[in-house]
């Protein structure tokens, strides 16, 4: 009986913890509204980020096709394996995410009038925002698509190290990046890439939140 009770509890427990509708929304919203917002910042400051962001970023610096459009072309092949691998509920989670990135990206710079920014500021509190915003989203079953889904992918079908494959990506983008970007922009991109992943690695670890959506 008492192991009927105690199951019944844990059962309830997790109900109550599971994340309603509007709050998935509110969360999606808000989450994307920061990445997009710590993007404006490194945009304006010439600067990167990791993954298909900074690429994204990357080829705008180069080629001027502009952030928002580049970073949800550059993200559909990758929707297969988030449907594969996440279910379709958060496939499409993931795909309004970008979405709402790529368009929020796109209007920041007209909503938050930047006259001037401090490089060393923009990747600091860029990266402390994007991580933010991140956070917000990962805790509601949503992310930003991206190269994460292919290492996993490698790592469980060939036995290549996710991290190695994420960092062989950063690297590479960082070493393109060599070629246009001065090299006290190539360190801020990096120090913002550590604060973007400090913020995660102190909040986002398995057991410290239990919602679910």
């Amino acid at each position: 009986m008492k192991m009927r009770a105690l199951s019944r509890n844990h059962a309830d427990e997790a109900s109550a913890e599971r994340h309603r509708l509007h709050e998935d929304i509110i969360a999606l919203v808000i989450g994307t509204l920061l990445v997009a917002l710590g993007l404006t910042f490194y945009a304006e400051a010439g600067i990167l980020t990791s993954g298909l962001a900074g690429l994204s970023l990357l080829i705008d610096y180069v080629w001027g096709y502009g952030f928002a459009l580049v970073f949800f072309v550059i993200n559909i092949p990758f929707f297969i394996p988030a449907l594969r691998r996440l279910g379709w509920q958060a496939t499409l989670r993931t795909v309004v995410a970008i979405a709402l990135v790529s368009g929020f990206a796109h209007f920041t710079p007209q909503w938050v009038r930047l006259d001037a920014i401090a490089p060393l500021y923009a990747a600091v509190f860029g990266g402390a925002v994007m991580g933010v915003g991140l956070l917000v989203l990962f805790r509601h079953r949503t992310g930003l698509g991206g190269v994460n889904l292919v290492a996993i992918d490698l790592q469980e079908r060939f036995g290549l190290r996710a991290g190695y494959v994420l960092l062989g990506v950063d690297l590479a983008i960082l070493a393109a990046a060599a070629a246009y970007l001065p090299l006290d922009r190539i360190a801020l991109s990096v120090l913002g890439a550590g604060v973007l992943n400090m913020i995660l690695a102190l909040n986002h670890r398995p057991g410290r939140y239990r919602g679910m959506s």
